[in-house]
């Protein structure tokens, strides 16, 4: 089982001290981001002190990390061209920044319409996606699994697939499937995972599969909310996110969780990681109902 977590690549210990994050959870394998998800500001890559920190994730059999592009990035938006073209260089330089970390795969969202309306916006993404890609990079980007909310794209199978269809040099656009998006968006993971990865499958293809994130929801079925909670915590629940985690089919798939930090008792502004008792609950197969609680008080 490949099972890790986001972790933060910041101060000067970058690549090294989320590494060291990783390890402390248990994880083996893990997700960052380059810099600040809301902004453009990144430092130069001799700065993210990448050969101390593959060396520390080798010294403790972690082989695969994935990455995360920032939310800035919108090719589905056209409206105003020079924003669309800030997000294809950004975009472009964010792939670099990726191959230079040693990133198997950056999981990307596709964008929005803001009104422009479906259609328009998968031309623009594909089209976007193709000024990236007709390089021929090796890291994989893994287009993100949606959730519905405003005018996203990618909420469903079918478009995610309309923009690889549409993207030339495809051959490295891959998918995040993220669970609790693809729950929010209306697929039945909880009822039928084995279904919707055969609908994933026949629309797709499993071999699109680059990572899943590993998210339990706060919101039902079709919610089109997107809003993370702890593994076993939310709507989808325990035995369905354990399910998916040990799925025979997804055993060479890296699991990737991005649950919210829980807040101390003692003091709300501050909050602790969950995820050394994720990983140990969905090693051990064991639902712990207190972990919330138990976190909160430590």
């Amino acid at each position: 089982m490949i099972l890790g977590c986001h972790v933060s690549m910041s101060g000067d210990k970058m690549l090294l001290g989320a590494a060291q994050q990783a390890v402390s959870y248990g994880a083996n394998t893990m997700m960052i981001f380059t810099g600040a998800p809301q902004n453009s500001r990144r430092k130069p890559t001799s700065q993210m002190n990448i050969t101390q920190g593959w060396h520390y994730l080798k010294q403790h059999q972690i082989q695969r990390i994935m990455g995360h592009a920032p939310y800035i990035i919108n090719l589905g938006n056209t409206k105003d061209l020079s924003k669309y073209e800030f997000a294809i260089d950004f975009l472009q330089a964010e792939v670099q920044r990726c191959a230079a970390l040693q990133i198997e795969a950056l999981s990307f969202h596709p964008g929005a319409h803001v009104g422009l309306g479906a259609p328009v916006a998968i031309k623009s993404i594909a089209q976007g996606l193709q000024e990236v890609l007709k390089s021929q990079p090796q890291v994989k980007i893994a287009l993100e699994t949606m959730s519905g909310k405003g005018t996203e794209i990618g909420a469903t199978f079918e478009q995610l697939a309309q923009i690889i269809d549409l993207t030339p040099n495809n051959e490295q656009l891959t998918i995040t499937f993220d669970t609790c998006h693809v729950h929010d968006a209306g697929y039945d993971i909880v009822n039928d995972f084995d279904g919707v990865l055969l609908e994933f499958d026949k629309i797709i293809g499993l071999d699109r599969l680059a990572m899943i994130h590993l998210n339990d929801s706060k919101n039902g079925r079709g919610s089109h909310k997107d809003r993370h909670t702890n593994i076993g915590f939310g709507q989808i629940g325990f035995k369905a996110l354990n399910y998916i985690c040990h799925h025979p089919q997804l055993a060479a798939i890296p699991k990737i969780m991005e649950t919210p930090y829980v807040p101390l008792a003692q003091n709300p502004k501050k909050a602790v990681a969950p995820y050394a008792s994720e990983i140990k609950m969905l090693q051990e197969q064991q639902f712990d109902p207190q972990m919330q609680q138990r976190l909160s008080s430590s």
